[in-house]
């Protein structure tokens, strides 16, 4: 992990979700939805997995449905909303900041229907006319994310679960990079709150999705009766128990106000090392509150990716920015928060873990230092292929 800083697009499996899966995986090997008895031991597993989750989130266990991870749920609740018989208007209104699994679903099942929340050049959703608009429109659902992937600025999720409250409309939000970093108590509130396992140390391919009490019933995948026939297909319970002691593990981390203060040191530690040995590498959104674990840059030209290359070979891992955007073309959050073209091809995007120590983020500036001496501009009429090359 020392040389890791791309956790905001996974993180390597914690060793305690590790245990929990071989563990599952030996005792809990039978169907959950079989009659015989030790099919009834792993059905009590999962279900003992849910009431976990739904204590975390606030929640009632029956408003918790396990799937593939926050891109399947988000699709979930985007074609939902937007089917015929939605509880309430035919629109949606999604943020500017959002990640593509809740983007790319809205689009396509809410078309010319979507409205947009604009953003500030400091990388906050900014709701000053979403009441109106709540109130005038009666849109079917308004999504907000918890946390920026790409920039770690936190969101007023909380603030417009109040908005939509006041007017009677339906609230998702993206909790993706929020869960096993920030504290998940309020979370439960929300009509909709979706999560991925291997943002905060469980395994890839399990998530969970929480659904509004009442009202119409989710039919996401069809086929079987599980997840009270709102998701079918066999429950995947090693991972799901993995994903609760990755979990786990997170809030007791969260728990020590020691932990959130020493991690949070790390990252500003970093910001100042870096503005001492490279003063011009920029910090976006430096001001806004951010995620302890984000840093979001500019480097001096050339372009992101020749950094990228230089830094990783020496054992140092970031990215150009969210792992789901990469080969879609330049961000559209940082373009919505008013980014030049220029700048666009300039971000590197650093994200360490709660493994991540001081002395590894100043050792990430010191080789920003070493690459700086290094690398050279690139010359008129070089591709950037032939410039990573160099």
């Amino acid at each position: 992990m020392n040389g890791y800083f791309d956790c905001n697009a996974t993180t390597p499996l914690h060793p305690a979700a590790r245990a929990a899966w071989l563990e599952a995986s030996d005792r809990f090997w039978h169907n959950p939805s079989s009659l015989y008895h030790g099919a009834g031991a792993a059905r009590q597993g999962l279900e003992d997995a849910r009431e976990q989750v739904a204590d975390w989130l606030g929640c009632g266990a029956e408003d918790i449905v396990f799937l593939s991870g926050a891109t399947e749920a988000n699709n979930a609740v985007m074609r939902h909303c937007a089917s015929p018989g939605s509880e309430s208007g035919i629109l949606a209104a999604v943020s500017g900041l959002e990640h593509p699994s809740v983007v790319e679903p809205a689009r396509h099942e809410f078309r010319d229907r979507l409205r947009g929340i604009p953003c500030t050049a400091t990388g906050v959703a900014d709701l000053a006319a979403l009441p109106e608009m709540v109130a005038r429109d009666r849109p079917a659902l308004v999504s907000l994310m918890a946390a920026n992937n790409e920039t770690g600025v936190l969101q007023p999720w909380e603030e417009a679960l109040s908005i939509c409250r006041e007017h009677g409309t339906a609230f998702h939000c993206d909790a993706a990079q929020w869960i096993g970093k920030m504290p998940a108590g309020n979370l439960g509130q929300c009509d909709w709150v979706t999560g991925s396992a291997h943002k905060f140390g469980g395994p890839k391919g399990i998530g969970f999705l929480k659904v509004p009490p009442g009202g119409r019933p989710l039919r996401w995948l069809r086929g079987g009766p599980q997840e009270e026939r709102r998701r079918a297909g066999t429950e995947n319970l090693p991972a799901v128990a993995a994903m609760v002691a990755a979990w786990a593990a997170r809030e007791k981390e969260l728990s020590s106000a020691e932990n959130r203060a020493a991690a949070l040191a790390a990252r500003q530690g970093f910001e100042q090392r870096l503005r001492t040995v490279l003063p011009e590498a920029g910090i976006i959104a430096e001001h806004s509150p951010r995620l302890w674990n984000t840093v979001l840059i500019t480097v001096p030209l050339p372009e992101n990716v020749k950094w990228l290359v230089r830094l990783s070979a020496m054992g140092f891992q970031v990215s150009t920015g969210s792992a789901c955007s990469q080969g879609g073309g330049a961000s559209e959050v940082l373009r919505a928060m008013g980014l030049s073209t220029e700048k666009l091809g300039q971000v590197l995007r650093l994200s360490g873990g709660w493994e991540t120590t001081l002395a590894d983020w100043l050792a990430l500036a010191d080789a920003f230092a070493t690459v700086a001496g290094t690398i050279s501009q690139r010359p008129p009429g070089l591709s950037t292929a032939a410039a990573v090359l160099s």
